[in-house]
């Protein structure tokens, strides 16, 4: 959907109706050691046009040759539904419009829609940009006008909008007449540095939205006094929040609750410092709570696969733990908890999950019941009853693994596997005879640059295994004893199982349990592995790091099977 189209839905409820404005490719790429190619911009760009976000926020073209690139590339090939909006500064004082090439860099990205920030603080516009009050002003004013008389539409960001109208409320009410007077459509109120509380954004908001009515009423009464009537008497106004108080979805809402039309904001709440709002966040409270229209039903069912999709582009661990769209969002630990919302969802669901595209899961931890239990067993496939004593005797084994160290909420592939294990489900594979690990560890050059001698590890595994009857011997080099033993391992049953070929581990982690036995202390290690196309974690405990490798490598490689398994069978049924 453009910024030019209304659904009929729109057309009847217009107040409800919100446009949401991502700067996730500008103002999300500005967050600490987050970085984007051209090609990560583009595919981000294409993932929220297809979320439905009507405007998406490219960057500053001129301002380095990653964006001049972007925008040329999206001129090609445009976005199927939403208005791609190039950003950037007003004209620099004692200049003209005309005159500055950074505004004729923004006229050549080709965008219909242009946001412009200027200064609303007066302690910027002396100290930063070293100018008058009245010029800071014309440069507002000029600055839109010539994008205007260039047939662009814009959207004016009020930098520092809250901190400047809290020192000085006349001037930066004058910095919004300046830019209505010059054509802008939207006046969006930015609390840049974050440090604004919702109830000084109330307040605040509805001084602005009195003050542009009152203004509007005043030019349809005399239009010949004071300024000429610009192309919009009555600009809409937007909000744009930072996250540095903590506070940047709750000061949105706030503003929307008074008067509020646009919402900017970024996916995952990326930005410089703390962040921006966060949309995944704004969105649903928006949508569910309030009644706003952000996005259709359909594609807000999209919201959190765009989410972790981002986060994968980004390289930034998605959040667990984030509101509406983490993987713990409406996870479930607590036997009574669990027993509640299967009966009804509403007793620790605040919304049902598939609304924004996520779904329940039920967590297995030494705090489980048979509620627990028994919701595990249906996502896996199994049906069992409560009454099944086999099902006490899974939850008790649960809970003295647990008690060793094991962590299945972390591992839910290894509490499958031991779940089978009691109903006579799980097949035997493979059975593994013997390992043997060798690590040599050689002394190498002298590090000139640290002043300490360089030493070379070189492991070798060897392992016997049992497959249909048959004994496999077989050895195999890697850069580390775990790595060597999962090569081994590999080597031996490739000829078996030679889908194992596409399994791959993604990530290995090693916990001391009991830090104070020194050397000697219990080892928990997760291992997740990926066929390409799911995720699995297998644990395994002891007081011997290799042996709780073993455990774990193992099992990831028989879940994997199991899955291939599964998948097959599906097929065929």
């Amino acid at each position: 959907m453009t910024s030019d189209q209304f659904t009929e839905t729109q057309a009847l409820n217009h107040s409800k109706f919100l446009w949401v404005y991502d700067t996730t490719l500008r103002d999300g790429a500005q967050r600490e050691g987050l970085s984007l190619s051209i090609d990560d911009k583009l595919r981000i760009a294409r993932e929220l046009d297809r979320l439905g976000v009507p405007f998406i926020e490219g960057g500053w073209p001129g301002a380095n040759p990653k964006d001049v690139q972007f925008f040329w590339q999206l001129q090609e090939e445009p976005l199927m539904n939403a208005e791609v909006v190039a950003f950037c500064s007003t004209r620099r004082p004692g200049k003209t419009a005309e005159a500055d090439p950074m505004l004729q860099a923004i006229l050549t990205a080709g965008t219909r829609w242009i946001t412009l920030f200027g200064k609303s603080w007066d302690l910027h516009v002396t100290e930063g940009l070293q100018t008058s009050l009245e010029e800071n002003l014309a440069m507002i004013r000029d600055t839109i006008a010539f994008f205007r008389h260039h047939q662009r539409r814009v959207i004016y960001d009020a930098e520092h909008w809250f901190d400047g109208y809290k020192c000085n409320p006349d001037y930066a009410l004058s910095t919004l007449q300046a830019a209505i007077d010059g054509g802008a459509e939207w006046l969006v109120l930015c609390d840049t540095n974050g440090g604004t509380l919702p109830h000084e954004v109330s307040t605040i908001v509805r001084d602005v939205v009195q003050f542009v009515e009152h203004r509007a009423e005043i030019r349809k009464q005399n239009p010949v006094a004071g300024n000429p009537q610009p192309p919009t008497p009555n600009p809409q106004i937007g909000i744009h929040t930072h996250d540095d108080s903590g506070t940047a979805v709750a000061n949105a809402l706030a503003a929307v609750m008074e008067g509020a039309r646009m919402v900017q904001g970024t996916i995952n709440g990326y930005g410089e410092r703390c962040g921006n709002a966060n949309l995944c966040t704004l969105i649903p409270n928006l949508q569910l709570k309030l009644g706003y229209h952000c996005l259709d039903a359909d594609r807000l069912t999209k919201l959190t696969d765009t989410s972790r999709l981002i986060s994968e582009v980004v390289n930034l661990a998605p959040n667990d733990h984030a509101p509406f769209v983490g993987q713990s969002a409406f996870a479930h630990k607590g036997g009574i908890h669990v027993s509640a919302v299967e009966r009804n969802p509403l007793t620790y669901e605040h919304i049902r999950p598939g609304q924004v595209g996520n779904c329940r899961r039920i967590v297995i931890s030494d705090q489980a019941g048979l509620s627990n239990i028994l919701a595990k067993a249906r996502s896996f496939g199994i049906e069992l009853n409560k009454q099944d004593p086999t099902c006490r005797q899974i939850l008790h084994h649960l809970k003295m693994l647990e008690n060793e160290g094991y962590q299945f909420e972390a591992a839910e592939a290894s509490f499958e596997l031991l779940m089978r294990q009691a109903l006579g489900q799980r097949q035997a594979l493979f059975e593994i005879k013997e390992f043997h690990i060798y690590c040599d560890v050689i002394r190498g050059s002298c590090d000139l640059i640290r002043g300490v001698d360089e030493w070379r590890g070189r492991s070798l595994a060897t392992i016997k295994i049992g497959v249909n009857g048959q004994d496999i011997l077989e050895a195999a080099e890697g850069n580390g004893p775990v790595a060597a033993l999962d090569a081994a391992l590999r080597k031996a049953l490739i000829n078996f199982y030679p889908e194992i070929a596409a399994f791959y581990l993604t990530d290995y982690k090693v916990r001391i349990l009991d830090g104070a036995a020194g050397t000697s202390a219990k080892t928990r290690v997760l291992v997740e592995s990926s066929n390409g196309h799911q995720r699995w974690t297998t644990v395994g405990v002891s007081g011997n790091i290799i042996d709780a490798s073993y455990q774990a490598v193992v099992e990831g490689l028989e879940y994997g099977l199991l899955l291939q398994n599964q998948a097959k069978a599906a097929l065929t049924s």
